[in-house]
């Protein structure tokens, strides 16, 4: 076809009308005319930009529309057509629109097929390949699926052929699924298989022996995975993801076996994908770990494979202990020297197998520093606390005896395994009352912990040495002090020279609160530290959301508060940055009971946001008129927080605050699908803990269930469980703290 010339009418633009991802659209002429230059290096520079303001982190503006016609020319007119070609399947991909009526981008690219459509036949592979994908995008089947068909049957290229068989089952999953079952023999090439198996996935059609067979026989696949289809990562974990999403036993079993098949190949790369893709399924299905054990110590064939899978089965914990044996060689070796993989070995088992791991770490303390932070909780804080080892509490107090030596986390780490030990650690008091004057935070929080339930000399000793700190101005050990000895005048003295103009107000303000109405003396430093406060940051916000609670808690001034705490939620409407600093905030409003009836409304305008919305339902019950409040719709928030994993645990608090009387036969179900359902509820965060965490609501969901159960929906008994929560937590938010 003709073509008018790629830039014809890129002045005559309106360009400053339009904006991108960062700002003005006035710059996006220049680009353009950059991607038709000779200078190659200009080109790959625009193109980039480009990227950056009308495809910005998978975002389309305005501006994006406006430059589809001039990309579609300048792909058509032959300049650097495969990447102006990727950039535009981009922008028909994306769902992220930016102040635009929804398909506006796609819309604008499929306008341009006249002009894509005759590149599925050029002449560089790439280019077809590149061509079929961005054209599938476009959504529009009745144009683009006819041109795709006739492609599919004169394509030759592997790379290019598995690209269009993808583009026709992205348009049509059917038709799809019915050409991929043509090609799944062996003797068809491995991209073109590979394309077939997802075919066959997209279209949910069943998992049959031989897509098992085909897909062991692609095996190591990292080299087929498709540059353009980011969704899809990794080969197999795509294939195992794809299939655990279903939510059916059938096909989570097919996928556990694919993955024992690969972890169990006698190749290196292939169990190092099945590794990969079995790290993937536990962070995904709950029923993975206990299936996968076997097959992940299986997989540990040599000291690497060993090292590989010791991040995964440490995740795992106390479910891989049969891994104990495969751990426990490695992380015993060198023990008086840097080893590197015995320190991860040690790590992993430390969080599967504790008690075999104790007399090992004893023995290397001062030489592994993974496994001593594993031992604390640091990789996971809901790691049990170590079995108590006498051998293991000599080698602390040999590390803590020169408490000038240690660096890093390790002051935090050795008084951490202490402080979980409580008064078995006695012995080790002089040790850490000797650290105090070198890591007085961390020494003193284990002093008060071992010293609590100790013997009388034990907690004397500790408390003299707590007291001479706390008069030096230690805060910690001020704190220490009045939690064993009862004596505020030192954390008085402290508290006041750090609401004077101490770095952390927060903390000092949280500290306030422990002494009620002890800290009376201290409000006014309180209030004047509300108009230091640093605007609208997060900080700010939450250094004033901890100075109202601490204002509560020692006037019972809840007036005062309320006060706070409504500017605090204004601040916070205002950004999107903030959603915790809300949360923070509806948890203290919660404390204050009816009082804080004034917070209502704003609390309310909380509950579109699945993140903020289970503190505002918390303290909504707390602090409004209970006839003012539709609980099953409360309800529905909650659960609609926790099943999208905004905020899962305080979904938990939501529910139980509201009892069972809020909760309709659905919602029963739903909270039953959070304890027992399959699929892990918890799915973001730092790596090392999800699963945890989600063990953790499993648990309290299960918990929940059950109290529910036992009432039924819609029970308003009393004596029900959860409805016996919830009245119990609404009479402790109305008990005057100060006194």
């Amino acid at each position: 076809m003709d073509l008018v010339h790629p830039l014809a009418g890129l002045d005559a633009h309106p360009w400053h009308s339009f904006t991108h991802a960062y700002g003005s659209a006035e710059d996006v002429p220049d680009l353009l005319r950059a991607l038709t230059a000779t200078d190659g290096d200009a080109a790959h520079e625009a193109l980039s930009e480009l990227y950056g303001c009308v495809l910005h982190q998978g975002t389309v503006y305005a501006a994006s529309a406006e430059a589809v016609p001039f990309l579609a020319r300048i792909a058509a007119a032959g300049h650097h057509t495969a990447d102006v070609l990727e950039l535009l399947g981009g922008m028909a991909e994306s769902e992220d629109e930016h102040g635009l009526v929804p398909g506006t981008v796609r819309a604008a690219v499929a306008r341009e097929l006249p002009l894509l459509i005759p590149l599925l036949a050029a002449a560089e592979p790439d280019v077809r390949r590149t061509s079929a994908w961005a054209i599938s995008h476009t959504r529009a089947t009745e144009a683009a699926l006819p041109a795709l068909r006739v492609r599919w049957e004169a394509e030759y290229e592997p790379a290019a052929r598995a690209e269009v068989l993808g583009a026709v089952a992205r348009l049509d999953p059917r038709a799809g699924a019915a050409v991929a079952a043509t090609v799944l023999d062996p003797s068809r090439p491995a991209q073109v298989r590979m394309a077939a198996v997802f075919a066959r996935l997209d279209a949910d059609a069943p998992w049959t022996d031989t897509l098992h067979v085909t897909m062991m026989s692609l095996l190591p696949a990292d080299a087929l995975r498709s540059g353009l289809d980011l969704r899809r990562g990794e080969p197999l974990a795509a294939v195992v993801e794809a299939l655990l999403g279903r939510g059916r036993r059938p096909e989570r079993e097919a996928a556990f076996v694919l993955l024992d098949a690969a972890l169990r190949d006698g190749r290196a790369e292939v169990r190092a994908e099945g590794l990969w893709a079995a790290d993937r399924a536990c962070m995904l299905s709950r029923s993975a770990p206990p299936r996968l054990v076997p097959s992940l110590c299986a997989a540990a064939v040599d000291e690497k494979s060993v090292i590989d899978t010791s991040s995964l089965l440490g995740r795992l914990g106390s479910v891989a202990a049969p891994a104990a044996d495969v751990l426990a060689p490695l992380a015993g070796r060198n023990p008086h020297e840097d080893d590197d993989h015995a320190d991860r070995a040690l790590a992993a088992l430390v969080l599967v197998a504790p008690a075999r791991a104790v007399p090992l770490l004893a023995a290397s303390l001062g030489w592994r520093p993974r496994a001593l932070d594993a031992a604390t909780g640091r990789r996971n804080p809901a790691a049990r606390v170590l079995p108590f080892d006498g051998d293991l509490l000599d080698a602390v107090r040999g590390r803590l005896c020169r408490p000038e030596a240690l660096n890093g986390n390790e002051p935090s780490q050795l008084t951490g395994l202490l402080a979980g030990w409580g008064a078995d650690a006695a012995p080790a008091l002089p040790e850490l009352c000797a650290a105090l004057p070198h890591h007085p935070s961390q020494a003193a929080r284990a002093i008060a912990s071992v010293a609590e339930a100790g013997a009388l000399p034990d907690r004397t000793r500790a408390i003299n040495s707590l007291r001479a700190a706390a008069e030096q101005g230690v805060l910690h050990a001020a704190k220490a002090l009045y939690t064993l000895a009862d004596e505020p005048a030192p954390l008085l003295s402290c508290l006041e020279r750090e609401l004077r103009g101490g770095r952390d107000l927060a903390g000092a303000a949280a500290a306030v609160g422990l002494l009620g109405s002890r800290g009376a003396t201290l409000a006014p430093l309180l209030r004047e530290a509300l108009s230091g406060s640093d605007g609208d940051t997060t900080p700010g916000l939450d250094a004033d959301t901890a100075l109202a609670e601490a204002l509560w808690r020692v006037t019972a001034d809840a007036a005062a508060a309320v006060a706070v705490l409504d500017s605090v939620l204004a601040r916070a409407e205002r950004s999107p940055w903030s959603r915790w600093s809300v949360v923070r905030a509806a948890r203290v409003a919660a404390l204050l009971g009816p009082a804080g009836r004034p917070l209502a409304a704003r609390l309310e305008a909380a509950l579109g946001d699945p993140v903020r919305a289970p503190a505002a339902v918390v303290a909504l019950t707390a602090v409004a008129d209970p006839a003012s409040l539709d609980r099953t719709a409360l309800a529905e928030v909650a659960l609609r927080s926790a099943e999208q994993d905004a905020d899962p645990s305080g979904a938990c608090d939501a529910l139980e605050a509201l009892g069972s009387s809020a909760l309709t036969t659905d919602h029963l179900r739903r909270v039953a699908a959070l304890a027992d359902g399959d699929t892990r509820i918890v799915r973001s965060g730092v790596e090392d803990r999800i699963i945890h965490q989600d063990e953790a609501l499993r648990i309290r969901a299960r918990r929940l269930a059950l109290a529910f159960d036992a009432c039924g929906a819609g029970a308003t008994d009393g004596r029900c469980p959860g409805r016996q929560s919830a009245v119990v937590g609404q009479q402790l938010t109305q008990v005057t703290p100060a006194t």
